[in-house]
């Protein structure tokens, strides 16, 4: 991708576009600056778990999981995230995650052990905001010890 060439441009021209995850907001799934995503033109309206690559009114490129499908926008939220954002629309999406690039192997969206992964973590809410909320408490306790 050319410095002057935009995320928007390689996806529509190639069809699909090979970027590094900045952010934590995906993690476990994605590792800042260490995984490589791969982002696919979407054809027609995505579905519940999908993982889109979408432009925010601000102009902030975020890759967040879908939660829920309604008749006109999808409630989307990080798998490291407990906060639900609403109001993302067709128009926001510039493609779609089909795999993730890790230490040289290939994850595709399709393999079984993704599939695992969203049914143990990206798909439950109530369970993974419990555990991020424990693990913000530890946080806090062990500071709280080392002073």
């Amino acid at each position: 991708m050319s410095e002057y060439s935009t995320i928007e441009a390689e996806i529509e021209k190639h069809g699909t576009g090979i970027f590094t995850n900045v952010g934590d907001s995906m993690m476990p799934l994605l590792r800042q600056r260490r995984d490589i995503i791969h982002i696919s033109k979407v054809e027609g309206r995505l579905k519940k778990y999908d993982v889109p690559l979408y432009k925010r009114d601000n102009g902030q490129y975020v890759l967040h999981r879908i939660l829920k499908v309604r008749e006109n926008d999808y409630v989307i939220c990080g798998d490291n995230r407990t906060g639900m954002e609403e109001g993302i629309t067709d128009r926001h999406i510039i493609g779609v995650m089909t795999g993730v690039s890790r230490d040289g192997k290939f994850l595709s969206v399709n393999d079984k052990k993704y599939k695992l992964y969203v049914m143990l973590w990206g798909g439950r809410k109530s369970y993974r905001i419990f555990l991020l909320r424990v693990k913000s408490v530890m946080k806090r306790l062990i500071k709280g010890k080392g002073r």
